[in-house]
């Protein structure tokens, strides 16, 4: 029988409703019993008689745990794919509950010791808010006093963002444009079911708010040489790191060769066309391909811009113009990043040759 102390719900989730426990193949058991002596949560008893692992309490297994499988010498254990427990945590209850459990444990849990960090926190007003759609939010919070801002960042870092007046963790949102002289910064927000900031933002949020701000932080950042061509690979608002990294460029490097594959659910999900058009008709040596896996005929693209139906590893496969040779930056939902990654290889475009940035969840 299961130990009910190991059945406690996982993050809300009942136990019994998460298919997470080993499985043996008998065939490649050798009855080391590494697995069963080594298991504190006695998810195995051993068969003496034939020498083989059983398991005979599968919910006693921690979910997300392979320590088995891993020192398993004969690769006899399987688990199912971790995207199982991904899209777990991809759900807003659990990740609400994930949130609630870290503020309630707060005084069990921080950690004391204080680390420098190279960002900064300041407070920034909502200045400007755009409903590009439905669904998305373009957002510019701008200094409330003159020099406290993110005056210097590199294009394709991001910062993390409170809900004002809430005990909630702060989420990160990519910085979608290069240094301003007013320090603005523009942030590109999705609306998630049951998101925290989001349904603040879409529902709540109004010009005039003060939002605390902390960063410039991560490397999603131009690192390619000078002479090498760049593609540039988004997933829905994956563009908004995107857009500041191909604004840097046609800034700095106009003539330079670059590729934009930005891939969407729905065509009418595209935020930014008026934008793209324009970059497609002001820079000739930047081709730009959406994919979208509907909506096509939402409305009339000009000629300048590919549309493929489809997703986005499937339009870097259609291709018309070579992509080997290029810097790969990548910007996305964790579910596109493995597709994207496979389509570059069949391309020609090594690991080496690819950066990505995988945004994370509400």
């Amino acid at each position: 029988m299961p130990d009910p102390k190991f059945m406690k719900p996982w993050h809300g989730v009942p136990r019994e409703e998460i298919n997470w426990n080993p499985t043996v193949i008998e065939d490649a058991c050798i009855g080391c019993g590494t697995c069963v002596t080594g298991c504190s949560r006695l998810v195995y008893r051993f068969d003496y008689e034939r020498k083989k692992s059983v398991v005979v309490d599968p919910l006693n297994c921690m979910v997300g745990c392979t320590t088995c499988a891993n020192t398993c010498p004969t690769h006899a254990i399987r688990f199912p794919p971790l995207s199982t427990v991904f899209a777990l945590e991809a759900k807003p209850e659990v990740r609400h509950a994930i949130e609630d459990d870290l503020i309630a444990r707060h005084d069990q849990l921080a950690w004391s010791s204080q680390m420098p960090h190279p960002d900064r926190m300041v407070e920034l007003r909502v200045d400007h808010i755009y409903r590009q759609t439905p669904d998305i939010l373009v957002v510019r919070l701008a200094p409330v006093t003159s020099g406290e801002c993110f005056c210097e960042f590199a294009p394709g870092q991001y910062v993390e963002v409170w809900i004002p007046g809430s005990p909630y963790l702060s989420r990160a949102y990519s910085i979608a444009n290069t240094p301003r002289d007013d320090g603005s910064i523009e942030l590109h927000i999705h609306q998630v079911e049951g998101g925290r900031l989001s349904d603040w933002a879409f529902k709540r949020m109004k010009e005039g708010d003060l939002v605390q701000v902390r960063g410039p932080l991560g490397h999603f950042t131009m690192r390619s040489p000078l002479d090498r061509p760049l593609l540039f690979v988004a997933g829905g608002t994956g563009f908004a790191p995107v857009k500041a990294l191909i604004e840097q460029q046609l800034k700095l490097m106009p003539q330079r060769e670059m590729q934009l594959f930005w891939g969407m659910r729905d065509m009418n999900d595209c935020y930014a066309v008026g934008l793209i058009v324009a970059w497609a008709h002001q820079h000739p040596n930047l081709h730009i391909m959406l994919a979208a896996e509907r909506g096509l005929d939402a409305f009339r693209i000009p000629h300048v811009v590919m549309v493929v139906e489809g997703n986005v590893a499937d339009a870097l496969r259609q291709s018309p113009l070579p992509l080997a040779g290029h810097d790969a930056y990548v910007a996305g939902p964790p579910g596109m990043i493995p597709f994207v990654v496979d389509a570059l290889q069949e391309v020609g475009i090594t690991a080496e040759h690819v950066v990505i940035d995988s945004f994370g969840l509400e």
